[in-house]
């Protein structure tokens, strides 16, 4: 058996197809109940009214902490730390030494050599790697996202996290903190009031509008709940508890990408030790890629931060940092393609949705309210010549919106407004027992503006969701 992610490839073959077989099954989003009333109203509420988010169990958890924690951080990052001060939170993004991204994480700077990290596990495995590899002065502490199947077993964490949101948000906040909130900037922190407890909260909004997350020690967790809900009814608000099938649909109206294929599948030296250190049970081994896009290049899945519209993180005046040199050289780069949405037309939808009710194969079944049956959604954006353009990376349906929507990345001569064909479904039958046998679809999609939502791309504060590739 397969001891390491390297042995894992080699059993397969390579690493398309130890992905695209993976046996790992629909993408879980752990502990929270799929639905507290259902996710049409979870859906309005963030637009409409008022929801609460909880999201203490879908991430992990890293504290990094030491001397040389700023510095570890620094080189580990494409982010500037100069202008890092306490009581901030940044969007930390690692690229591997070739300029590919391995994932993100919302990082909060707790004091002068502390920091907690938020967010999925590449780039938890990553850091705790290259904690050791580069033999630096920091103590690292891993509390890991809650198992996806915890079969009744008890599950306890570092930390509770929810997130009230929505334009009734206001009102809650205030009656549970006991008075005017502090004015908190963007993605900055500071601390309220929760009934008896003093938490700490961020400036954030997951759907694109802003709201308060708050987080505390584990064990508070149902005091806070309690007081949260009592504060709303206080409000005379109806706040709304957000279940995990709505939940990871908020992000195709603020136009992140939460799960882009971690790009350490290749490279040498640094690469190749980090694949001998990862597990052949590690999210890199057992996750999966899905969709109509098959190469035999893993190459091909990647994506680096000019193309997700990160590139304005980049700390250029660093001394160094992994993947510094990469990025200089893919820095004008003509083949960087540039982020968008897709908005799927309604009669191509429909279409697919209707060969499930007849006999015979039908097309790839779209679930509601998130169709995502792998980690890493990969499918095909071709144009009328049959040339492929872009890759759509995540997908689902906007109550809000009345439409299906996805993200993804195309050509950076393709412009807002032009129509493209998704190829839905997967063109031949993988190991993946996510899918059923079908055929694939084609699927006329508009291509849409980052974010979608017009409240995200006027009100949000200036960031990766206000702004394209191309600035």
């Amino acid at each position: 058996m397969p001891h390491s992610l390297t042995e894992a490839i080699a059993a397969a073959g390579d690493p398309v197809t130890m992905l695209r077989n993976s046996k790992i099954g629909m993408y879980v989003y752990p502990v929270v109940a799929p639905e507290f009333s259902n996710w049409r109203l979870e859906q309005d509420a963030w637009r409409n009214g008022a929801v609460l988010f909880d999201q203490s169990h879908h991430m992990d958890e890293l504290i990094v902490e030491g001397p040389q924690a700023t510095e570890f951080l620094s080189h580990h990052g494409i982010n500037r730390f100069d202008n890092f001060p306490t009581n901030r939170a940044k969007h930390f993004v690692p690229v591997t030494p070739n300029g590919h991204v391995i994932g993100d994480h919302i990082i909060f700077r707790e004091n002068e050599q502390k920091y907690i990290l938020v967010g999925r596990t590449p780039t938890s495995n990553w850091l705790m790697f290259a904690a050791s590899y580069g033999k630096w002065n920091v103590r690292l502490r891993y509390d890991p996202r809650s198992p996806s199947r915890p079969e009744g077993e008890r599950v306890i964490r570092e930390h509770y996290r929810y997130q009230i949101q929505g334009p009734e948000a206001p009102a809650v906040l205030e009656k549970m903190n006991g008075g005017p909130v502090p004015d908190i900037k963007f993605f900055h922190t500071d601390t309220i009031n929760v009934g008896s407890k003093r938490v700490s909260a961020l400036r954030h909004g997951m759907s694109g509008a802003p709201g308060l997350e708050v987080w505390g020690p584990y064990k508070d967790k149902d005091y806070v709940l309690s007081v949260i809900m009592q504060a709303a009814h206080d409000a005379g608000v109806n706040l709304v508890r957000c279940g995990s099938r709505a939940y990871s649909t908020n992000t195709l109206e603020s136009g992140w990408i939460p799960s882009p294929l971690p790009g350490i599948y290749t490279g040498d030296g640094m690469l190749a030790d980090y694949r001998d250190w990862l597990g052949a049970d590690s999210y890199e081994a057992a996750g999966a890629i899905g969709g109509s896009f098959v190469s035999d290049d893993i190459e091909d899945y990647y994506v680096n931060p000019f193309e997700l519209g990160y590139d304005f993180y980049i700390g250029w005046k660093k001394d160094d940092f992994v993947g510094k040199a990469a990025l200089e050289k893919l820095k004008d780069s003509e083949s960087n393609r540039k982020k968008v949405t897709f908005e799927w037309n309604r009669e191509d939808v429909l279409k697919v949705i209707a060969s499930g009710f007849e006999q015979g194969t039908p097309y790839k079944w779209i679930d509601f309210p998130q169709p995502n049956y792998a980690s890493s959604s990969a499918d095909m954006l071709i144009d009328e010549t049959g040339q492929m353009r872009g890759m759509s990376m995540f997908n689902g349906y906007s109550w809000n919106e009345r439409c299906m929507l996805s993200l993804g990345v195309v050509d950076r001569s393709i412009e807002v407004g032009d129509v493209l064909t998704l190829k839905w479904g997967e063109p031949e039958t993988t190991g993946k027992t996510s899918t059923e046998p079908h055929r694939q679809a084609d699927i006329r999609v508009r291509v849409s503006p980052t974010p979608y939502a017009q409240q995200a791309r006027e009100t949000y504060a200036d960031s990766w969701r206000t702004r394209t590739a191309a600035e």
